[in-house]
């Protein structure tokens, strides 16, 4: 069984090593996607250990997910999870977010930060539970934290699914993909670290409107 985390990452030099050890203790294989970073970001994933593949351009990380997720294949993956790189997730819930896979209860697993007690500042929390509700409706699948990078799936679910959207609304389009393939899912708690690091990189509200636009009315051209 082998497990591959798959790692996006864009100028993320002064986390992506403490993220990558931590990993290193948990799954079989770091591959990170360095998506076109004009730091030292893809040298020190290389030294700290990861396989690394690069965007020459900025795509987005929704675009260093879909690549990522086809190396992982290509590397002969069992089950992939989808981490950030920003060192907000911790790396030792990793077995518990892909338990659901190894009893067979479930396609892809979401983490949630709502499941647990995490301490989420209050326009992060009003935003996230916005954008669940909105993915809810527009999609029929209900998850308390739709936004949260850290996931798990099943080889044949990779191979099912295809992230078209470059950009963040690639979150809201994995739920979409487990509606049109009738994927069994399942949400687990995850500890969520919020630093003024990850804070900085996160969403803010202007962002949330283009996920929309992203989502839903550029479809409609």
């Amino acid at each position: 069984m082998k497990i591959v985390a798959v790692v996006p990452a864009y100028n993320e030099v002064s986390a992506i090593g403490r993220v990558i050890n931590e990993l290193g203790d948990v799954v079989d294989l770091v591959m990170v996607v360095d998506d076109g970073s004009s730091d030292s970001t893809g040298e020190v994933a290389t030294r700290a250990g990861a396989l690394v593949v690069r965007h020459f351009l900025n795509r987005g990380q929704g675009a260093a997910l879909q690549t990522g997720i086809e190396a992982a294949i290509d590397a002969g993956a069992d089950i992939i999870v989808t981490f950030d790189a920003d060192g907000q997730f911790v790396a030792s819930d990793v077995p518990k977010v892909i338990e659901p896979l190894l009893l067979s209860r479930a396609d892809i697993v979401f983490g949630s930060r709502f499941l647990q007690a995490n301490e989420i500042p209050a326009p992060r929390r009003f935003i996230l539970r916005a954008a669940a509700l909105i993915t809810w409706l527009y999609t029929g699948v209900k998850l308390s934290d739709v936004h949260n990078g850290f996931r798990a799936f099943s080889r044949l679910t990779a191979e099912a699914i295809t992230i078209s959207q470059q950009r963040m609304a690639h979150a809201s389009e994995f739920v979409e993909q487990v509606a049109k393939h009738e994927l069994r899912y399942e949400e687990v708690p995850v500890t969520v670290r919020y630093t003024e690091y990850s804070l900085r990189k996160g969403q803010r509200v202007t962002s949330s409107l283009r996920i929309i636009w992203d989502l839903f009315f550029s479809r409609l051209k």
